[in-house]
């Protein structure tokens, strides 16, 4: 409940005492750390050994900005064909270095897909050429449509949460939050109107 729903762990506690059951906050705040990061693993695992096998696998890379005790911060993520999130990191800079070490911790994790769909950020180009992907990516208007809705989930988890106060609990968080949401919360990918499609199926070939 605590991942699946933007809810406080005072929340998730008040709900399960209307269902009779008492604990404490710090009881789901341990059940959070203790199982979260072994349910998502299993979830990960899981999906990996399908995907790898899927012949149209793309995947759709974009940033955004978060704030960890005032500091700007990056999350890096990847969303794959089905709108879910296989893969997220978070670093302190925006830069050819920062986008390299994700996207090879993503394609050492994940395998490689046929698509790579990114935007025009030129930190990207550079990662791509530098592990031979170049070929591989995509860029255009609309084209990264589907990782721009991928980021609403968390964009309202963390508005519930109010801040983030340490980088290494905000990576725990977002690795557990996105796994779980893709196994709870299957997301209906947005309607792709016809110049979208016979894009990506261009870079497909």
């Amino acid at each position: 409940m605590y991942v699946q729903f933007p809810l406080s762990l005072r929340n998730v506690e008040d709900l399960l005492h209307e269902r009779g059951i008492d604990i404490s906050q710090e009881s789901v705040r341990f059940w959070w750390n203790r199982f979260g990061p072994v349910f998502a693993s299993d979830i990960r695992r899981n999906r990996i050994s399908r995907m790898c096998a899927h012949s149209n696998w793309q995947w759709h890379l974009d940033e955004i900005f978060v704030k960890i005790n005032g500091e700007t911060h990056y999350l890096w993520r990847t969303v794959d064909h089905e709108s879910e999130v296989p893969e997220s990191d978070v670093t302190k800079r925006r830069d050819r270095k920062a986008e390299l070490k994700f996207l090879r911790k993503t394609m050492k994790r994940q395998d490689n897909p046929t698509v790579i769909v990114t935007d025009k950020l030129r930190s990207y180009g550079a990662a791509m050429k530098q592990v031979d992907n170049a070929g591989r990516q995509g860029t255009g208007r609309w084209l990264n449509t589907r990782a721009e809705y991928s980021h609403l989930p968390f964009r309202r988890r963390k508005r519930a949460m109010l801040r983030f106060r340490l980088l290494r609990c905000l990576q725990k968080f977002v690795a557990v939050h996105a796994s779980v949401c893709n196994h709870c919360q299957p997301q209906v990918p947005p309607l792709l109107t016809q110049q979208f499609q016979t894009q990506l199926h261009r870079l497909s070939r």
